[in-house]
């Protein structure tokens, strides 16, 4: 299915504007209706696990709800975009910046690249979304934010949950078994 440019463009401008709206409140769960009823969102989390959500309520509830909480204080800024017309497959590379600074004045944030791919559905909606990051790099930015002892009570909380846990959380399932494919 092929989409008209100006569509995909105005797609994108109420994407961001959302997103913009979200970080400053804190909470994510409004991006909810950008997705279908039947829309899924995954990413992966290193060498064990995958993560997935499917429909809109899993995506509130799970994806930009409980895996989102704690990270109050980080914006996620859009980069640049790629899109297709002939397919609404549309891809935003974005950086996740953390509001505290180190001593030399830059602000911790994640290092490689960052993205998410869309498949839009039309309406404004989309249809699925696939984050991709370095879960290694992840992993030593807030290994450094600990150290530096910035970490926010949220964040070590959302970390603590994780390390915690007694069975896999909402979402999560072992790698490369979700029950919709990751790619």
């Amino acid at each position: 299915m092929s989409f008209e440019r100006a569509e995909l463009d105005e797609m994108v401008e109420r994407w961001l504007q959302a997103n913009v709206d979200c970080e400053k409140t804190g909470d994510w769960r409004p991006l909810a209706e950008f997705y279908t009823e039947d829309a899924t969102y995954g990413w992966n989390y290193g060498a064990k696990h995958d993560f997935m959500a499917i429909g809109r309520d899993q995506i509130r509830d799970y994806a930009i709800g409980y895996e989102m909480d704690g990270l109050d204080g980080w914006t996620y800024p859009y980069q640049s975009w790629v899109i297709d017309e002939k397919t609404g497959d549309m891809m935003g590379l974005w950086k996740q910046i953390f509001e505290a600074t180190r001593e030399d004045g830059t602000h911790y944030g994640l290092e490689g690249i960052q993205g998410s791919w869309f498949k839009y559905a039309g309406n404004f909606q989309w249809g699925w979304q696939r984050d991709f990051f370095d879960y290694g790099n992840v992993t030593a930015l807030f290994m450094e934010m600990m150290t530096d002892g910035v970490m926010s009570k949220g964040m070590q909380g959302r970390i603590d949950r994780v390390l915690n846990a007694k069975e896999l959380l909402p979402g999560w399932y072992p790698l490369g078994k979700t029950p919709v494919e990751m790619w």
